[in-house]
């Protein structure tokens, strides 16, 4: 396979699973806060909404269907 066909492989099946989950939501370590001698943990949220999912599986699609222009 070369990378074009994994690049759209890996587009369509994202696109799959924020679509069947109407989105996907997750969270990343944010920044330690220091305050008066207590330490506390921060997460960051974020969400990727399905519309970004249609956008991949489209993509992913049109992609894979597109032929190499010949030189």
């Amino acid at each position: 396979m070369n990378l074009k066909t994994i690049v759209s492989l890996l587009l369509i099946t994202f696109g799959v699973v924020v679509l069947a989950y109407s989105g996907l939501s997750f969270t990343t370590p944010g920044k330690p806060v220091d305050f008066i001698g207590i330490h506390i943990e921060t997460t960051d949220s974020h969400f990727v909404p399905p519309i970004a999912g249609a956008f991949a599986l489209v993509g992913g699609i049109i992609l894979l269907l597109v032929k190499p222009r010949q030189s």
